[in-house]
């Protein structure tokens, strides 16, 4: 029993129609025209007309369809993928780049170790091919979460900037309502200064009474003890 490829490669082969370039037995390096991020898979060479029905690319995908490779290896970087397939019955293997769920490039070969080999070169080439793709989703997230931390210190600042003049508000109320209270303790003290010598003055005025009431119950004792000698 065959093992059944990866779910990439079989939506690759549903939904690919005119749309890879196809190279048998070989190894070369595809162009920068051939391989820009994001952008639709290379048409092949021949005058950009859409894969033959003998062509590999049309030959891989119906053996994917049919469920009859092995799949051996799988490698993806960002939305490139290099695929290692084995065709168990004739001891074929099929080595696949793909970018996206597009089929971009494909190697057909006997040989085991030359297999192995394109296998790698591709590899290596989805790992040049995705540092720009990886590069930006970095820097993606890193924006996102520099955008975050500038409206949580937005956020931070105005709540500092409310504290601050809320705190200014409550140091100009505690001001006026110590310097209302220093004038009600001034007025307050003028009015006790006044109380004092208001009070010492009828505390005076008690005394002198006492005093002359006392004069005069003295007088009148001596007068009384008079009277009753000349008796």
């Amino acid at each position: 029993m065959f093992r059944q490829v990866g779910i990439v490669l079989l939506l690759s082969a549903a939904s690919l129609g005119a749309s890879a370039q196809v190279v048998q037995n070989t190894t070369a390096r595809p162009s920068s025209a051939q391989a820009p991020a994001q952008a639709a898979p290379a048409r092949p060479a021949d005058g950009g007309q859409s894969a033959s029905s003998n062509s590999t690319m049309a030959e891989l995908q119906q053996l994917i369809q049919n469920r009859t490779l092995n799949e051996l290896r799988t490698t993806y970087n960002g939305n490139y993928g290099a695929s290692l397939l084995f065709k168990a019955d004739d001891l074929t293997y099929y080595v696949a780049m793909f970018q996206q769920k597009n089929f971009w490039r494909v190697v057909k070969t006997t040989s085991e170790s030359q297999a192995e080999q394109t296998y790698k070169a591709f590899v290596e080439q989805t790992v040049q091919l995705a540092d720009v793709d990886i590069r930006r989703i970095k820097l993606d997230a890193e924006r996102a979460v520099t955008e975050k931390q500038i409206g949580a210190n937005e956020t931070r600042l105005n709540a500092l900037q409310n504290d601050l003049s809320m705190q200014r508000q409550q140091e100009q109320q505690v001001a006026a309502r110590q310097e209302q209270a220093r004038q009600e303790a001034a007025a307050l003290a003028n009015e006790r200064q006044a109380a004092r010598e208001q009070l010492n003055t009828l505390q005076r005025q008690i005394r002198m009474l006492e005093e002359q009431q006392t004069k005069l119950d003295n007088a009148s004792s001596v007068t009384s003890q008079d009277v009753r000698r000349g008796r």
